[in-house]
């Protein structure tokens, strides 16, 4: 019998196999053999998503690039459970899979990485600033207009060096990746939520296994961290309420404390023009919509409530909701 009273398992972790993500896996797989006592192994898999660099995930594909291998995984038995962070999985998981539980949040801001430059305020006009996210591309320009904003693809270790290379001035990456493979130190300055609100999900890890595995569903809850659970519910209920994706520049961020009967919880969200991020690099940008409310989160529904409440306030302020791309059923 394992920790919690169950069988004893013997199950396989798939995941990407960049060095970040190999992290992530090897940290659940760690808190597994800990906390339940089971035999873990992993299964790296290149994606779509980690073959494709040479176009935004927008013109690609979106996010779901990133998982659909690890899902197929899934299906055919070669692997128990996937790891992802939160902030690359579909609003919407193919039928069949579920996300089993959510771990404590890492550090959910973005990063502002340079090797000559300490913040975004003292970069010269004009300077280049590397990034593929829509939502941070129209936050960058959103506080400082004069930047050229290019494209950077790739993993974390790719992305940072391509920045010493000398092909930008700065890159903007998650605060939370850098921690977590110890690179802290090539951080500048991190960009509080004030000034560029996170992605929904951004800084979390989620397991997803198979619907019908309902062992793992039982067994995996136990290790879920319960607040970030109900904070990136609310920010990811923003984004399936406007259609959000990769080709929509859309932030969700919720901040909370603790009340009598569960959370106060704030959530903020900033939506962008797609087709003002995709204009011509010295175009202005159409202005930003943003929202927020707060509301006390007891539960799920509670999350998903504030989460609906924020998404119509965009959506009467300016915001349109744009149809997400069908969710193909990994096969």
């Amino acid at each position: 019998m394992d920790r919690a009273g169950l069988p004893a398992l013997k199950v396989v972790i798939a995941t990407r196999e960049s060095r970040l993500a190999m992290w992530q896996a090897g940290h659940v797989q760690a808190l597994l053999q800990s906390r339940l006592g089971w035999q873990v192994e992993l299964l790296g898999m290149t994606t779509q998503g980690d073959q494709i660099l040479d176009r935004s995930l927008s013109k690609v594909g979106g996010k779901g690039l990133f998982v659909k291998e690890l899902e197929v995984a899934l299906s055919e038995g070669r692997a128990d459970i996937a790891v992802h962070s939160l902030k690359d999985v579909p609003m919407d998981l193919p039928e069949g899979f579920s996300l089993a539980c959510v771990l404590e949040r890492e550090d959910p801001r973005d990063a502002f990485v340079s090797n000559h430059f300490d913040s975004l305020a003292a970069l010269p006009p004009g300077a280049v600033v590397g990034t593929s996210s829509l939502r941070r591309l129209v936050l960058l320009k959103a506080l400082r207009p004069d930047l050229h904003i290019a494209p950077l693809r790739g993993n974390l270790d790719t992305r940072l060096r391509k920045l010493d290379a000398g092909d930008y001035d700065a890159i903007v990456l998650a605060a939370a990746g850098l921690t977590r493979l110890g690179l802290s130190a090539r951080m500048r300055s991190a960009f509080e939520p004030d000034d560029m609100l996170p992605a929904a999900g951004q800084g979390a890890l989620g397991i997803e296994v198979r619907s019908d595995r309902t062992d793992l569903l039982q067994a995996l809850a136990t290790l879920a961290d319960q607040p970030t659970w109900l904070a990136v519910t609310a920010e990811r209920t923003v984004s399936r309420a406007m259609g959000g994706s990769c080709s929509m520049p859309l932030a969700s961020f919720t901040t909370a404390a603790p009340h009598a009967d569960g959370q106060a919880m704030r959530l903020r969200a900033a939506w962008g023009d797609p087709a003002s991020a995709e204009s011509a690099p010295g175009l202005p940008l159409a202005p930003l919509v943003y929202a927020e409310q707060t509301a006390v989160v007891r539960n799920f529904s509670d999350a998903e409530a504030l989460g609906e409440a924020v998404a119509a306030q965009l959506r009467a302020r300016g915001a349109v909701w744009a149809a997400p791309t069908a969710v193909t059923p990994a096969s």
